[in-house]
């Protein structure tokens, strides 16, 4: 899901280089990807009012904004940087937004995280497919958001192992250098989110031979 990292070493020596379209080209690259990681991130209920789209510009923008000073001194990857950035404007959409309207929004129904025998894998697979009819796309909404309150119930260090396994698509060795673990910490932790999540779906710890 994120670029290919000599992509991304090629357009920040080009930006270094003072190459002003590098910029813009080093920043789309990595739009999308800033799109998954927020949307795997929102609150469910902040997520039906406010657009992923809109933190990721503003995360975007501020990034254009930041890019000399780390260019001058990037102690840590170009992808980190933009996730740390990202995720400290989720928390203060939810901040701002969540609070301010706890009430109206604790309120609204969410749909209930009932998928019969389906395994959630099979669910983030059917995601990720791009050829779709109409209606497969509607089912294919349909199951994504409920996909996502099902997650929201993981508590906050497995939810984030899903997210970066199955939503940015990390392997498992990627996704322990995010989180400072080994990459066998990282597996048992993966392991145990994708059994919890399967007692929130009701599915049974057999299936996809993961259990």
């Amino acid at each position: 899901m994120w670029p290919d990292a000599s992509v991304t070493e090629r357009l920040l020596r080009q930006a270094q280089a003072g190459t002003p379209a590098a910029v813009s080209a080093l920043l789309d690259e990595h739009r999308n990807a800033l799109r998954v990681m927020v949307r795997g991130r929102m609150d469910r209920a902040l997520s039906r009012r406010i657009d992923a789209s809109d933190i990721v510009q503003d995360v975007l923008l501020e990034a254009s904004q930041r890019l000399e000073a780390y260019l001058r001194d990037p102690k840590i990857p170009f992808q980190h940087w933009l996730r740390q950035m990202a995720q400290d404007r989720i928390i203060d959409t939810h901040r701002r937004h969540r609070v301010a309207a706890r009430r109206s929004m604790d309120r609204e129904q969410t749909l209930s995280p009932n998928f019969g025998d389906r395994s959630s894998l099979q669910l983030a697979a059917q995601l990720r497919d791009q050829q779709l009819t109409p209606a497969a796309a509607t089912l294919r909404k349909e199951l994504e958001r409920r996909f996502l309150v099902a997650l929201d119930q993981l508590p906050e260090e497995d939810r984030e192992i899903v997210v970066l396994r199955h939503f940015e698509q990390l392997s498992n060795t990627e996704a322990a250098q995010t989180l400072g673990l080994s990459p066998p910490a990282a597996g048992m932790r993966h392991l145990r989110a994708i059994r919890r999540l399967r007692t929130i779906l009701g599915e049974t710890p057999s299936m996809n031979g993961l259990g």
